[in-house]
C-alpha cells in the first residue's frame, strides 16, 4: 500500500510539474502567431479547445456529464465564468505579444493573495491576522510599481482579478475541468466565429492567408490551452492541495525568468522591490498554509489554474 501511495503521489507531481511547467512556458508560443493579432489568436484559441474538448467528452469523459453542470442554476454560472476566462485569455495573448511577460508574472503571483480578498467578499471567508499582513504587502507592491510604470499594473490586476473571479465560479460549480471548457468553449464560440468571418469580409483574417505553418500554429492554439489543464486534472486527483498550493508557483516564475532573461525587459530596482514584496507575502501566506494544513488536516490555500 506504502508503495502504491508513493507511487500515486511521485506520477501527481510529475503531472503538477507538467501542468504548470507548461503554463509557464506559454509566452514562448504566443509570439509565434503574433501576426494574427491577439483577438484573432484569441478567437482560434476558444474554436479549437472547443474542437479538442468535444473530442475528449466523446472518449474519456464519463457519461452524464451534462446532467451534473447542464442547470438552471449552473449554466448562468458558465456563462459569466466564460466571459471572465475570454478577458483573462486576451488580456494574457496581447501582454505576451507586446513585451510585458513580466508583468504578467505579477498577475500570477498576486492572484493567490487576490483569491483570498475574493474568498472574504464573495465567499464570507475569514481571514486571518497573517492574511491580512500579506494583502498589505501585496498592496504595498503595486503602489511601488504604479509609480515605476508611471500608470496602475493594469495588465497583472486584470490578470489576477479574472482568474481570482474565474476561480471562485469554478468552486461554486465544483465540476470537471473538460466538460466545464467544453460549455465556456462552447458559449462564447459564435462570437468567435462571428469576429474570424468579420476579419475574411474585410480582408484581415490571416487564417488559411499566411501560409500552412502558421494556421496550424494557430489551431494548435487549442492543443496549448488543453493539454496543460489535462495535467493539472490528473495531478489534482493525486497531489493533497498543499502539494498543488506549492507547485503552482512554477508557472510565474518560469514566466518571470522567460520575461527578464529571454526577451530581455527591463527590471528597475523599483520593480525588483515590488516582486521582492510580493515574493515575501506568498513565503507568508504558503507558510502560514502549510502549519494550518498540519494542525487542522486541510490546507487553504488557493490552487491556480493559469490560462
Amino acid at each position: 500500500m506504502s508503495e502504491d501511495h508513493d507511487g500515486r503521489r511521485r506520477r501527481g507531481i510529475g503531472y503538477g510539474i507538467a501542468a504548470y511547467g507548461l503554463w509557464g512556458a506559454v509566452p514562448i508560443f504566443w509570439p509565434l502567431v503574433k501576426q494574427a493579432g491577439a483577438l484573432e489568436i484569441l478567437a482560434h484559441r476558444i474554436i479549437w479547445s472547443l474542437v479538442i474538448c468535444v473530442l475528449l467528452l466523446l472518449t474519456v469523459v464519463p457519461r452524464g456529464w451534462w446532467a451534473r453542470i447542464g442547470t438552471r442554476r449552473h449554466l448562468p454560472m458558465l456563462a459569466a465564468a466564460a466571459c471572465v476566462v475570454s478577458v483573462n485569455w486576451g488580456t494574457y495573448i496581447w501582454a505576451v505579444n507586446h513585451g510585458h511577460v513580466v508583468e504578467t508574472s505579477l498577475g500570477y503571483y498576486i492572484n493567490p493573495i487576490l483569491s483570498i480578498l475574493v474568498g472574504v467578499i464573495f465567499l464570507r471567508e475569514r481571514m486571518y491576522a497573517l492574511q491580512w499582513v500579506c494583502v498589505g504587502l501585496a498592496a504595498l507592491a503595486v503602489v511601488i510599481l504604479t509609480f515605476d510604470y508611471g500608470r496602475p499594473p493594469w495588465i497583472a490586476l486584470t490578470l489576477a482579478i479574472s482568474f481570482a473571479t474565474y476561480g471562485v465560479l469554478k468552486k461554486r460549480l465544483n465540476a470537471g475541468a473538460v466538460d466545464t471548457l467544453t460549455v465556456e468553449s462552447a458559449i462564447l464560440t459564435p462570437v468567435a466565429l462571428g469576429y474570424l468571418l468579420y476579419l475574411q469580409l474585410n480582408g484581415t483574417l490571416t487564417f488559411g492567408h499566411l501560409g500552412w505553418g502558421h494556421s496550424l500554429l494557430l489551431m494548435a492554439a487549442g492543443i496549448v490551452t488543453v493539454v496543460p489543464l489535462l495535467f493539472f486534472a490528473a495531478a489534482a486527483t493525486r497531489l493533497p492541495l498543499s502539494t498543488l498550493g506549492l507547485l503552482q508557483y512554477i508557472a510565474p516564475t518560469l514566466q518571470f525568468l522567460l520575461g527578464v532573461l529571454y526577451f530581455g525587459e527591463h527590471m528597475s530596482p523599483a520593480r525588483w522591490i515590488g516582486f521582492a514584496l510580493v515574493w515575501l507575502a506568498l513565503v507568508i501566506l504558503t507558510a502560514d498554509g502549510i502549519r494550518r494544513a498540519q494542525s487542522n488536516r486541510r490546507t487553504p490555500e488557493v490552487v491556480a489554474e493559469p490560462v
